[in-house]
């Protein structure tokens, strides 16, 4: 288990830009930076990265937290791993004691995962270099495809031997275990070793580690495939992987532009003439899950195909989920002949730049021009091809865009504009009402099942008891108990008295120590304990604390409570010279905002226990009990008077 002290340094040190800057394109938008949103598909930019909050938040999915959350989400570890992660990132020495069996055993799982991918990529390293025929055969073919060693050793290539066990049998000398690297795909169920013979490329994933590798054959066998890849594993996804993204990503927005080819080798001819946005998707169709990795950098792709005619059809497959992804799609055809790899190294890097900028075209121009041409002679067929380009230009989902293409693709194939907007329309119509469809049969219950009551997960902190109670009470006080937490968790290490060295925190908590019990929400409640707890250990509470919880439902309200899709504009003071004459700017206004929350929160609580004992009143009156009744009369007394001293305070008329 990693010591409360390390992972307080990991909370201080991480910054939630530099972090996020790893994997999404940001932007700076007033003091806070925006993207697109790495956790679900997304046109325009809603995820939102606070530098002064160190927090991120989605407004489209909801999904927020600080750096240690991001990192467990995006790379999908565990609380100690994205801790861990972070650490490493940071150079931070993390103290830890002895974790449970379960929870160790857990984390040891996909940590052995990397640790024999890398124990592989280096092994396979050392055949190139350091064996007769790693060095005879297949260090060769690397030099002759002109990669020079540096850049063997950048992309970590190397050389699986052609004994049958010689990986399985070098990983049980060094006491790895096998059945991990049967799970990995590195060796077969049955003892055998993979990759045999064949040149090898690692697969990166976004944060550097081996996931997985692709081997190519060198002696031609009539049965054997050119190229294997490694299964898919709990770290290896392939529809979410490119091949080089990892070498390539700060290039790529550098450049606000991707280039994709189709092979290993292309991508690292490239790089080594010094084009490194480029990332390849290893011979398969582009995925979703691709393409919005490719969009976290930039929106901008650039496909690379062979010009032979199969080269054309590959270009017009597979396009139009990056249209619907809202990507500027560009296509160049190479020479006949030509592949990235073959033409870089014939023409150079200089001019194989200036013929990817002049050979460009747009892909839905593209298309049109392509297939104009094909059915020039033949009206049926041309009917077919419009329709194609209409189904395409039907994918983009910005109507502005959408628009512009249909005016110059009238043009183009010589049909009237209205009639193309009448038949995109009916396309996008027809996949409106499709989409409809499977979404009420996704709806619909299993045959002989019932539709079952919606539920929500309770909060693992809080008793069953507690949360029945919680549910039974009518929730008439909650605005104003949320926003005495929030100034609780934004501002809990503000100095409310400069004098007296009070914090927000103290104050508020001192106040409502003797009501904490009337909340009506349960998780507000834990939330004004935790903190009372902290302050009685000497503990900060502070929005750091909260935003980095191991709690979900306390980390998700802290950032909800912290973050906002609205901001105080400067231009007020800038352009117009209009200031804030009344109180302080919204961040620095905590001490009247805590005063007044705090007042609201009071008189709540006070009606509410006027009304309480008026009905008490009322039941000792009717019993009889007239010396009782005359104490709850005078406390009712007492009662009015703080309820009307609140109300005079907040200008609040109190029927």
């Amino acid at each position: 288990m990693i010591s409360q002290k390390s992972i307080q340094e990991v909370f201080e040190t991480a910054k939630i830009e530099e972090v996020v800057e790893e994997f999404v394109r940001l932007k700076k938008r007033g003091v806070n930076m925006i993207g697109l949103c790495p956790f679900h598909s997304e046109k325009t930019p809603s995820f939102t990265v606070s530098p002064s909050k160190n927090i991120f938040k989605c407004f489209g999915c909801g999904q927020g937290g600080g750096p240690v959350h991001f990192i467990m989400e995006h790379e999908n570890l565990s609380y100690p791993e994205a801790i861990r992660y972070l650490a490493r990132k940071y150079g931070i020495e993390l103290e830890e004691t002895v974790s449970s069996p379960e929870h160790l055993a857990e984390q040891q799982k996909l940590d052995s995962y990397y640790i024999i991918n890398k124990f592989a990529a280096d092994f396979f390293q050392e055949q190139l270099f350091d064996t007769d025929r790693g060095k005879n055969i297949a260090l060769p073919y690397f030099k002759e495809r002109g990669f020079r060693e540096e850049t063997i050793q950048k992309f970590g290539l190397g050389y699986a031997p052609k004994d049958w066990k010689a990986l399985l049998e070098e990983a049980q000398k060094r006491q790895h275990n096998e059945q991990l690297l049967k799970d990995l795909g590195l060796v077969s169920e049955k003892g055998f070793d993979f990759f045999r013979d064949r040149v090898m490329f690692p697969i990166y994933n976004l944060s550097g580690k081996v996931i997985g590798f692709g081997g190519r054959i060198l002696e031609k066998k009539a049965k054997a495939p050119k190229y294997i890849n490694s299964p898919e594993t709990e770290i290896y996804n392939k529809s979410k992987i490119l091949y080089g993204a990892y070498q390539a990503k700060n290039a790529i927005r550098k450049a606000d532009e991707c280039i994709l080819v189709e092979g290993y080798t292309d991508v690292i001819s490239l790089h080594q003439a010094g084009i490194e946005n480029v990332v390849a998707s290893s011979g398969t169709s582009l995925t979703t899950g691709q393409v919005q990795m490719i969009k976290r950098y930039t929106p901008n792709i650039k496909i690379l195909y062979d010009g032979d005619p199969a080269g054309v059809k590959a270009a017009l497959r597979g396009l139009d989920l990056v249209l619907e992804e809202d990507m500027n799609v560009k296509v160049v055809l190479l020479p006949e002949g030509e592949d990235p790899d073959s033409y870089v190294k014939n023409v150079g890097a200089t001019d194989f730049k200036q013929y990817l900028e002049n050979q460009a075209q747009d892909f839905i121009f593209f298309k049109a021009n392509i297939l104009m041409e094909e059915g020039k002679n033949d009206p049926v067929k041309k009917v077919e091809l419009i329709r194609s380009v209409v189904d395409s230009i039907a994918r983009i989902p910005d109507p502005i865009k959408r628009s512009l293409y249909v005016k110059e693709c009238a043009r183009l194939v010589d049909v009237e504009e209205q009639l193309l907007i009448s038949e995109v329309n009916k396309v996008i119509g027809q996949r409106l009402r499709k989409l409809k469809k499977e979404k009420d049969r996704e709806q619909l219950p299993e045959p002989g099942q019932r539709n079952e009551p919606f539920t929500v997960e309770k909060h693992p902190s809080i008793s069953e008891k507690q949360e029945a109670a919680s549910e039974s009470k009518v929730a008439g006080h909650e605005f104003q108990e949320r926003d005495i937490i929030r100034i609780l968790i934004h501002y809990g290490d503000q100095l409310f008295d400069q004098t007296e060295k009070i914090t927000v925190a103290e104050f508020i908590l001192s106040n409502i120590e003797d009501v904490i019990d009337d909340f009506d929400q349960v998780l507000y409640q834990a939330i004004s304990r935790e903190a009372l707890e902290r302050l009685s250990q000497g503990q900060a509470v502070d929005p750091t604390y909260f935003t980095n919880h191991e709690d979900q439902q306390i980390r998700e309200l802290a950032v909800d409570l912290l973050s906002t899709p609205y901001e105080y504009s400067e231009n007020w003071e800038k352009k117009w010279d209009i200031y804030l004459n009344t109180q302080k700017m919204p961040d620095e206004n905590f001490v009247k905002d805590s005063e007044h929350a705090l007042k609201r929160f009071r008189l709540k609580k006070i009606v509410r226990k006027c009304i309480q004992n008026q009905e008490k009143i009322k039941e000792l009156g009717q019993a009889g009990d007239v010396e009782n009744m005359m104490l709850h009369m005078r406390l009712q007394q007492k009662l009015l008077e703080i309820r009307n001293e609140l109300a005079k305070e907040l200008g609040t008329v109190v029927l």
